[in-house]
């Protein structure tokens, strides 16, 4: 299926990622949508007209690695779970085609405003020190602190970036999500799942909302911490996740593929 989405990822113009980074969304807001591969590929020969695709080293794709932080009791899962205000994130995210690796932190209010601040580290193993303890105590008004946090589930995946021509919004497509269990060992593959996240300045114009109703595709909210979790943490609590839950297994045609082995283990 890759070979199929380079064939209209090769025809759209490339955006450098120094250019990209110089796109500034003063006043952002995000929506994410859910969709298959198929539909995907039909996105794509939509948008030829209106999007430059990130190019870095060559490459239309980026891979990703990311580690999710939580305590023992799964306090930053729960209270996502149960709805809280203010969704927070401590990550460690490892852009694999640059070799940067960064500690982060992501909060989301419920008007869909996202902000994120992060600091360059090695790796996830030296991840949890006192600057980062003080980053963390900076930016995000916590419930608990680094020192309780442990690595919970690591996730993989592959990453197209769009963005229109008039530069007011930006389209991550991810394709070929895997999860690794840090707690539980268990490995999550979620073939022919498709997460479209659109980043845009304020209400301004949009081709890709046309698009995206054209092909009906609907919002629907993914996090890849929770979902990753729910269905690899035995007895956490899922309850108000079970819908989204459903609707990625009508999309994975049921070949959501959960294993005990450690194949996902970084080396």
């Amino acid at each position: 299926m890759r070979a199929d989405f380079s064939k209209y990822l090769d025809t759209l113009p490339g955006i450098s990622l120094d250019e990209m980074s110089a796109i500034r969304l003063m006043n952002r807001t995000d929506r994410k949508y859910l969709a298959t591969e198929a539909q995907l590929l039909k996105l794509l020969e939509m948008a030829q007209d209106d999007y430059m695709v990130q190019v870095i080293d060559g490459q239309r794709y980026a891979e990703y690695r990311t580690t999710y932080f939580d305590d023992c009791n799964y306090t930053m899962y729960v209270k996502h779970h149960n709805d809280f205000k203010k969704k927070k994130k401590v990550r460690v995210r490892e852009y694999m085609t640059t070799g940067d690796v960064f500690f982060e932190v992501k909060v989301k209010n419920n008007h869909g405003r996202t902000k994120k601040k992060r600091i360059e580290v090695e790796g996830v193993s030296s991840a949890c020190n006192e600057e980062t303890s003080d980053f963390l105590d900076k930016y995000a008004i916590l419930p608990i602190k680094l020192n309780e946090m442990s690595p919970k589930i690591t996730n993989h995946f592959e990453r197209i970036t769009l963005v229109n021509n008039a530069k007011t919004e930006r389209l991550t497509i991810d394709t070929g999500l895997s999860f690794h269990n840090e707690v539980t060992g268990k490995d999550l593959t979620m073939d022919n799942l498709v997460i479209i996240e659109v980043k845009r300045d304020g209400n301004t114009y949009s081709p890709i909302l046309e698009i995206l109703r054209k092909l009906r595709i609907h919002p629907s909210g993914f996090s890849k911490y929770c979902i990753g979790t729910a269905l690899t943490t035995d007895g956490i609590k899922t309850n108000r996740f079970n819908i989204r839950l459903r609707k990625i297994k009508k999309i994975t045609n049921h070949y959501v593929q959960i294993t005990d082995n450690n194949a996902f283990r970084r080396s």
